[in-house]
């Protein structure tokens, strides 16, 4: 039997989008989410499970989840 591999979602911000408003902060359930020196959201890889809620709740699109 083969066992499928399931490669992990990432969340991805764009610099010229994001505007640091912190929406997606308050939406990641694993706190993997910070504003970078005050200017755009990063995400920290090894906290994020992929759920897209950054994604849905950014007002300005500038989150997208790629696998």
């Amino acid at each position: 039997m083969e066992q499928k591999i399931r490669k992990k979602k990432k969340a991805l911000v764009s610099a010229q989008e994001c505007v640091a408003c912190g929406c997606c902060i308050k939406v990641c359930p694993r706190n993997a989410i910070e504003i970078w020196k005050g200017i755009m959201a990063k995400i920290h890889m090894e906290k994020c499970i992929g759920c897209a809620m950054c994604a849905i709740m950014c007002p300005d699109c500038a989150i997208t989840v790629e696998k």
